[in-house]
């Protein structure tokens, strides 16, 4: 549980860089303070790991030969739609994620996964090796 609201709390900050990075994805909260601010980007951020994970997956399994004949480039355009589904989805509950294209979508896509994994390797816990 502890390792899931880790990877929820990084997504979501990965999430704000990307919004102040990208001009054309926004976030608008369902409140105009603090608190609202933050648990609309821990709200997004869920809803991009549940599409992510569930869609995100079948898309990836489907598209296969795709990534073989593409030599993996159509992994921009899928990365942005889906977080293109999540704006749309984000959008039926009045607040949330709102891209201004497909480009920025992909745009978008491209700078939240480069943070994404740059937070992921950031929190990564320093262990020493086991020796044998």
């Amino acid at each position: 549980m502890a390792r899931f609201l880790i990877k929820l709390i990084l997504n979501a900050v990965a999430l704000w860089f990307t919004t102040l990075i990208v001009a054309g994805v926004h976030v608008h909260p369902y409140a105009s303070n603090t608190t609202a601010t933050v648990l609309t980007y821990l709200l997004i951020a869920l809803i991009f790991g549940v599409v992510n994970s569930v869609v995100g997956t079948v898309v990836k399994i489907v598209a296969f030969p795709l990534y073989i004949l593409t030599l993996g480039l159509i992994s921009f355009i899928i990365n942005g739609l889906l977080l293109l589904l999540v704006a749309w989805i984000s959008g039926l509950f009045g607040f949330g994620l709102e891209i201004d294209g497909f480009w920025w979508g992909v745009l978008g896509a491209l700078v939240l996964g480069f943070f994404s994994w740059l937070l992921g390797l950031l929190a990564r816990p320093v262990s020493p090796r086991e020796t044998r």
